[in-house]
């Protein structure tokens, strides 16, 4: 059973370039301070701009890493299955626990077609390791349903456990009335880990966390507390823990020349600026997601002081690990240089 704590890490970048030597430290990190796995190449890092090449560098680099101390979970999705069937075999050959297939995103198949013209023949071509769905709707436009993930979980032995992300309570429960009580539900979102896995119809097991990319190991003890029903300490640590859960996407009301307009910096951009911010390789985010406004920046940095003041506890290991002093880089200007567009 595949539970706990997995981060969807970022993929580091520098002058343009993936930063290897960066996500090798940033692997580390996580390791050390107990995460249950990585996830390499998800959303948070930004598969869609990766060529295939470095796609599977980053997958090769993160298995290396974490065999024998952590798991890896390989994303593998695509709008095309051949190129998925590639990226899960090469996942196979390099030593990767899982694979995780987000909805093909654009093309807009059905749920029928996404079960059998998608997870399918990977689920076939990969008998020997585990396959993720990723249901994301919001992201993708389509969605693998309850029914269909149900069916798929009855036609192969690889097939236990989703990632579910449609910030849909009752598409969970349907999911856990569907799938049966040995079937795993992950979050893939942060904020509703908690109500996740206290809520009686749901059950999930752990959390794909965006969040853990910083803070690793109170994560991690969220997820450990509510496996063992200690609820109030667990409420306790998601409530200080929840402006850094805020960041995945960050809105905010921009001026143009003809009048103010919503602006949302969707992750990673949110917490690789975070990363930035506070010493840790990030890199920024390719084209074409690209730098926050101030107003945006100037939320992140609330959220990050919020947490310093109030838990520095949370955000020492990352003093420790990288060799930084928290509230300077929060405070000085030249941690952030280069961070924002200089107007909208």
């Amino acid at each position: 059973m595949i539970k706990g704590c997995f981060t969807a890490i970022v993929t580091p970048f520098k002058e343009g370039a993936v930063d290897y030597e960066g996500l090798d430290k940033l692997s580390e990190f996580q390791i050390k301070n107990g995460i249950t796995g990585i996830l390499a190449v998800g959303t948070t890092g930004e598969s869609p701009v990766l060529s295939w090449d470095e796609h599977n560098k980053v997958i090769e680099g993160v298995a290396a890493k974490t065999r024998g101390k952590c798991m890896c979970i390989a994303g593998a999705g695509s709008n095309n299955t051949k190129e998925s069937l590639a990226g899960a075999k090469h996942a196979v050959e390099v030593g990767a626990d899982a694979v995780l297939l987000v909805d093909p995103y654009y093309n807009g198949p059905s749920s029928l077609e996404i079960r059998r013209e998608y997870l399918a023949p990977v689920a076939a071509a990969c008998p020997d390791i585990e396959i993720i769905p990723y249901v994301i709707p919001g992201r993708t436009g389509a969605q693998l349903l309850p029914e269909d993930l149900a069916i798929l979980a009855k036609e192969f032995d690889n097939v236990n456990t989703v990632k579910e992300a449609t910030a849909s309570l009752d598409n969970m429960k349907r999911t856990r009335e569907c799938c049966g009580a040995d079937f795993t539900i992950l979050s893939g979102d942060d904020g509703m880990t908690l109500e996740m896995m206290t809520n009686s119809r749901i059950k999930a097991a752990g959390v794909i966390s965006v969040a853990s990319n910083i803070v690793p190991g109170a994560v991690a003890e969220m997820v450990q507390l509510l496996e063992q029903g200690d609820l109030e300490k667990a409420k306790s640590l998601a409530e200080a823990l929840a402006p850094l859960f805020g960041l995945v996407t960050v809105s905010t009301m921009e001026t143009t020349p003809f009048g103010e307009v919503v602006c949302r910096a969707r992750n990673p951009l949110g917490i690789k600026t975070l990363m930035s911010v506070l010493g840790m390789p990030a890199g920024g985010c390719r084209q074409p997601l690209g730098k926050m406004t101030q107003n945006g920046l100037n939320k992140v940095l609330e959220a990050a002081r919020q947490v310093q003041v109030n838990n520095p506890e949370l955000l020492q290991p990352i003093a420790d690990f990288f060799g930084v002093n928290i509230e300077e880089r929060l405070e000085n200007p030249s941690s952030r240089q280069g961070l924002v567009y200089g107007e909208y």
